[in-house]
């Protein structure tokens, strides 16, 4: 059975004025997705600005998270490193605090082959009983997993279910499919990609756009699984203005300049990153009252 189908957000993580992690808002969030229809809660990734937090920060997050879900939809923790031991611990502390399923991304800047991915990802099945979503952003990590290489995971590790797709490219994502016959949950990793991934088998989205607009993006997603596919690619074509706007500067600096637009008070971003310049930002912020968000 999936770890879910449907809408799961990547959720933004808030922090405070003096950047510590901001738990009030964060639990502000998480029933906030719950009463908007998000189907998961996909926690610590690259939107939750998880290279920047701390070991331990990162662990509170996530047992944060689980706590405030309460069990009511499933929270997948994001539990990938570019060091294997370390992917095993935040992997292992995961588990033992709950989480519902896991989503570990390739190294980065290690630039692993095919071969190293095979042992890192079967390495960290190993230590856990958990689900595991592989997580395929090349553009971010340097790293691609091939389909070849999604497939024999698949076949060997049990608890290897899924794969979260944001290479942007369709031909891979469909090798990636026809080689695993039919035994991977697909979701898009592309919030612009979410009707023609769904198209080859696709399940659902791991969303940056559901952080501000849950609902929309839930109902897409369902409209389509329930055989509504006009419904859904209306709503797709609606939406790419926003994810236009959510991506014209790195992510997760537009969704959280979102956010904070539209008053959930989710903080600074942590450096490296910065503010969002101010051209982008009126551009960010019209693509949001067109779409009806404010």
């Amino acid at each position: 059975m999936a770890i879910f189908k449907g809408s799961g957000v990547a959720l933004a993580t808030p922090m405070k004025d003096n950047f510590e992690v901001n738990y009030d808002k964060l639990e502000e969030l998480v029933n906030f997705h719950i009463d908007n229809g998000t189907d998961a809660i996909i926690i610590c990734g690259t939107t939750g600005e998880s290279a920047t937090l701390s070991m331990e920060e990162h662990r509170a997050t996530i047992k944060a998270c689980v706590e405030f879900a309460k069990g009511r939809i499933p929270v997948v923790a994001g539990t990938g490193s570019n060091n294997t031991k370390t992917a095993i611990q935040h992997t292992r502390e995961a588990e033992e605090d709950g989480a519902d399923g896991l989503l570990i991304v390739t190294p980065y800047y290690n630039k692993a082959t095919q071969t190293g991915l095979i042992k890192h990802y079967s390495m960290i099945a190993d230590e856990t009983k958990l689900p595991i979503i592989l997580y395929n952003v090349p553009s971010r990590t340097g790293t691609n997993i091939a389909p070849e290489t999604a497939a024999e995971l698949i076949r060997t590790k049990e608890n290897i279910v899924g794969l979260k797709e944001a290479t942007g490219n369709m031909a891979q994502a469909i090798k990636t499919v026809n080689l695993c016959d039919g035994n991977i949950d697909l979701y898009s990793g592309e919030d612009g990609l979410v009707v023609p991934l769904m198209s080859i088998g696709a399940i659902g989205v791991i969303s940056v756009i559901a952080n501000i607009a849950p609902k929309k993006t839930h109902d897409m997603v369902i409209d389509y699984l329930e055989g509504r596919h006009d419904a859904a690619l209306k709503a797709q074509l609606e939406a790419l203005p926003l994810v236009d706007a959510l991506f014209s500067e790195v992510n997760p600096i537009p969704v959280k300049t979102a956010l904070n637009i539209m008053g959930k008070e989710v903080g600074p971003l942590r450096s490296p990153l910065c503010e969002m310049s101010d051209d982008n930002a009126k551009v960010l912020e019209k693509a949001m009252k067109d779409y009806g968000l404010l």
